[in-house]
């Protein structure tokens, strides 16, 4: 009769827990974000939690790990070059911001498109997700330039099928109360405002 008694509480209490194992909600699967950039993205100029990538890291919690894989003055070229090393981290998806330097040392916009179609073109080979970040063009350049520029962040945004963010900087660039010293790179106040406005964009990237 014990033994009866025993086993009915024993069994009774592994139903409880498995149903309580059932209201428990599960926790989101952990995503890797990598970040793929030059200045703008490794944080010329600030502090880790003033970077984009730590005010982008506090913004999306715990759920995501942002890998930055972003490297101060780095053309479209130098991305491809580092390419299959930085693939080592092997990100679940990836934000693409490369350009900003062929600009401003006027590199022929043929070669950083070629650049930036060879590195999308390896992650989609690689089955990982990209979110282009576009760019804008000193008007010093000339029509002509701007123009050809920044057409090619659309254009290949439209030709891989990508997630697309028109203008990094924007709400930021050539204001001077939001960027450093140069002139370019954003302080902590711009940082800020770039994750407010692109993290909608990222959000809806990594649920899709």
């Amino acid at each position: 009769m014990r033994k009866i008694v025993r086993d009915t509480i024993r069994h009774a209490a592994l139903a409880f827990a498995l149903i309580g194992l059932t209201l428990v909600p599960a926790r989101a699967a952990e995503r890797t974000l990598m970040l793929y950039g030059d200045s703008l993205m490794a944080g010329l100029g600030l502090s880790a939690e003033d970077s984009f990538a730590g005010q982008l890291q506090q913004a999306l919690g715990p759920d995501v790990t942002i890998v930055n894989a972003s490297v101060s003055g780095d053309t479209s070229a130098d991305g491809l070059a580092r390419l299959d090393w930085s693939l080592g981290d092997r990100p679940d998806a990836v934000v693409l911001e490369l350009g900003a330097n062929d600009m401003l040392q006027g590199l022929p916009v043929d070669a950083m498109r070629q650049n930036l179609t060879a590195i999308i073109q390896r992650f989609k080979d690689e089955n990982i997700p990209v979110l282009l970040a576009g760019m804008r063009a000193s008007p010093s350049l000339g029509a002509d330039y701007v123009k050809a520029y920044e057409a090619v962040f659309p254009d290949l945004a439209a030709e891989f099928d990508t997630a697309y963010y028109p203008f990094f900087l924007e709400g930021v660039a050539t204001n001077a109360a939001l960027n450093q010293a140069d002139g370019m790179h954003p302080n902590a106040q711009g940082v800020s405002i770039i994750v407010k406005a692109i993290l909608p964009t990222i959000q809806a990237f990594l649920a899709s």
